[in-house]
């Protein structure tokens, strides 16, 4: 059984109160993750683009779907 298949079962025994717990901090987590990558990514110059092209956009309309604008490669 691999570890993560320990900690799948160990979550299936737990009363739902304690589930609930664990998913509100588990989404804490994930939220102060993605808060230290944006930041890091930011840091590092990897928005500079994705702000320029925010600035261009006419007065904030998109000119694209923000899927296409994100998974545009051109920026990355």
């Amino acid at each position: 059984m691999t570890k993560l298949q320990e900690i799948e079962k160990e979550i299936e025994g737990l009363p739902r109160e304690k589930f609930f717990e664990l998913v509100r901090h588990l989404r804490e987590r994930h939220a102060e993750e993605w808060d230290s990558q944006i930041e890091q990514d930011a840091h590092n110059g990897k928005l500079h683009r994705f702000y320029e092209r925010l600035e261009e956009e006419d007065q904030g309309e998109p000119e694209a779907p923000l899927d296409a604008f994100l998974d545009d490669t051109k920026l990355s």
